[in-house]
């Protein structure tokens, strides 16, 4: 009988760390890996941060892989395994999906393959500042066969314990770990054997949710730019992509007011933007960012 290919899911909230955690992961861990990616938003942003790291990548872009996409997500899995034969496969979910549906269709659909395990990123730093856990976000943490804590390093370290007792009353079976940029021993990820069964369930995501994206092969004028990122409006809950400055590229990464910049390659600046009712804002967010144009 051959070997069922082991399907390793990466879910959490918008902002989290899961490309993060999978840059970790190519850096660190020594197996022939692909990678599925579903994004929204029209640029595949967190694809381009990982292409070229010797693993085969299929982007689903365009909805959500719970539920719209599924057909499609099916579709790479088989190309995957018949063209590339990986050892493993990473399943990176958009934050906003609840990845009970793609459990179920992984077991329903997928007989070739297996569920390793489910691993949550979630935000320190966020649970401290927004306490109320949304209903995606506690599907997220329910789900879950072991709990990345990230970004502790952003918050007190008194405030750590009081954290990981609110996802334990939510998920008591799940380890915690906590993590700075998610910095993790690769081998606490893999072989978990998750085993139980998910049933399909009713999915509707919040309608409120909206983005729109950015393009320009410009540069940029950096104090321009930050006092752009300083200033955005409260309903962009998360932006991220690359920006180029006259002394390089970097990439932005955006979450609820926090920011930061990294060096990274890129040809032209591509912005995505998430949040609430935010395309009504899109040419003022627009505008604010052409008046930073060299």
């Amino acid at each position: 009988m051959t070997a069922r290919t082991p399907i390793t899911l990466i879910t959490g909230p918008l902002g989290s760390g899961k490309t993060t955690l999978l840059r970790h992961i190519l850096a660190t861990h020594q197996a022939k890996m692909a990678i599925v990616m579903n994004e929204f938003g029209e640029i595949a942003i967190d694809a381009k941060i990982i292409e070229g790291k010797n693993v085969r990548i299929a982007e689903l872009g365009g909805g959500c892989v719970c539920c719209s996409l599924l057909g499609e997500f099916e579709a790479a899995v088989n190309e995957i395994i018949e063209t590339v034969a990986p050892e493993t496969i990473i399943v990176e979910t958009t934050g906003l999906a609840e990845p009970e549906a793609l459990v179920f269709n992984i077991q329903d659909a997928l007989p070739q393959c297996r569920l390793d395990g489910v691993i949550s990123v979630i935000d320190a730093d966020m649970l401290v500042r927004f306490p109320e856990l949304g209903h995606t976000t506690r599907l997220q943490i329910e789900g879950a066969d072991i709990l990345l804590l990230n970004k502790i390093d952003l918050i007190k370290p008194e405030q750590t314990e009081s954290l990981e007792a609110k996802l334990r009353d939510v998920n008591p079976g799940a380890p915690t770990v906590r993590t700075e940029r998610c910095r993790v021993d690769p081998e606490l990820l893999f072989g978990l054997g998750h085993v139980t069964k998910a049933a399909r369930l009713p999915h509707k995501h919040q309608p409120e949710f909206e983005s729109f994206t950015f393009v320009s092969e410009k540069r940029f004028l950096r104090d321009c730019f930050e006092r752009f990122a300083e200033s955005l409006s409260a309903n962009v809950y998360r932006a991220k992509g690359f920006v180029r400055f006259k002394d390089g590229t970097q990439l932005f990464n955006f979450v609820t007011g926090r920011w930061d910049l990294e060096p990274f390659e890129s040809a032209e600046t591509q912005l995505v933007f998430i949040g609430k009712e935010i395309t009504r804002l899109r040419s003022v967010i627009v505008d604010s960012l052409r008046k930073c144009e060299l």
